[in-house]
């Protein structure tokens, strides 16, 4: 028995980097799997414009519904306000963590209603840097969010109202795990040729233990405890501690 793989890629706008995107494609063509994809609905960050915006972006993402991709709301402007890591401190910034409930909500309800003017309706949410607070999860559920990318563990698991989908605390030592069920995270327009033969080694390797994440929406959810939980923000903490230690 060996670890299941979803995969979810970050960072979907009209501007990425449609050669690393179309890379990808065919790796999970071959793998027989598709993704779940995060869109930001209005992109304000320079640093994911990489070149000319497709006007057939919205009817290619129809498309890939169709064809068994999941769909996810990236947040909305795709740029950080705070300096706050919320619940789950990954990263020590945030779009959303640290605002007040209300200014949260007029953003989600506006990047919800962006993706619907383009026929894209979703209840999954990918936080920008993984950062959202106890308001992020109120205003999403006012808006009908029901389920979240992020957290850790190996199991979906349902926490304040909301079901999340745990992604890998290290890739590597998921990847070797025997049971459960974990997320490949893909920034795709920061791809160099190293990283792609790494992630072609990878599904090589591994292809067979890949799913849909339309599969892995279908697994039952466990309750997370109290002290589930406070290890969830502990381990976020320390991971973000080490890999600040790495880069100083």
């Amino acid at each position: 028995m060996s670890v299941k793989i979803a995969v979810r890629m970050d960072d979907i706008t009209p501007d990425m980097n449609w050669d690393n995107f179309t890379f990808f494609q065919k790796l999970f063509e071959k793998a027989g799997i598709t993704p779940l994809l995060g869109i930001v609905p209005e992109n304000r960050d320079e640093k994911l414009c990489c070149g000319e915006p497709r006007r057939d972006f919205y009817e290619v993402m129809r498309e890939l519904k169709k064809h068994g991709c999941c769909l996810a709301m990236h947040g909305c402007y795709h740029v950080y306000t705070t300096k706050s890591g919320g619940v789950f401190p990954l990263n020590d910034y945030s779009e959303f963590a640290g605002l007040p409930y209300d200014r949260q909500k007029e953003m989600l309800d506006y990047g919800k209603n962006k993706l619907k003017e383009h026929g894209i309706e979703t209840d999954i949410f990918m936080a920008p840097a993984h950062s959202y607070d106890k308001n992020t999860l109120k205003a999403l559920k006012e808006l009908g969010f029901t389920k979240i990318t992020d957290g850790f563990g190996n199991a979906p698991y349902t926490d304040r109202g909301v079901t999340f989908y745990p992604i890998s605390f290290l890739l590597s030592r998921s990847l070797k795990q025997k049971k459960g069920i974990t997320t490949m995270v893909i920034h795709a327009n920061t791809l160099t040729e190293a990283d792609k033969k790494r992630y072609e080694k990878i599904f090589e390797e591994y292809g067979d233990n890949m799913i849909s994440y339309a599969e892995y929406l279908k697994i039952t959810p466990v309750t997370r405890s109290a002290f589930g939980r406070v290890s969830e923000y502990l381990l976020a903490k320390a991971k973000f501690l080490l890999v600040r230690a790495r880069s100083s």
